[in-house]
């Protein structure tokens, strides 16, 4: 949470910069298609849309640290 207020803070340059040292460029525009799109097909839901790339982001930094850790994910009507 404290790092979310730190990037929330970062002028554009910085959390640009920071993107790309950690993500790397091929990822970071991954990233910018997909929201791109995400946000074309369903405007009206952005924020939900908001939501879950800042959790696929999450998931994908987990599953790179830490591929014994994967689980299965039951289903659930929570992810749409």
């Amino acid at each position: 949470m404290e790092f979310i207020r730190q990037i929330r803070a970062m002028d554009r340059e910085t959390l640009h910069d920071l993107i790309l040292a950690q993500a790397g460029e091929e990822l970071a525009r991954f990233f910018l298609n997909y929201a791109t799109d995400l946000m074309d097909r369903e405007p009206d839901r952005a924020r939900e849309n908001a939501s879950s790339l800042l959790l696929i982001g999450y998931l994908i930094r987990c599953s790179e640290e830490d591929p014994d850790r994967r689980a299965a994910v039951p289903s659930s009507t929570f992810v749409q």
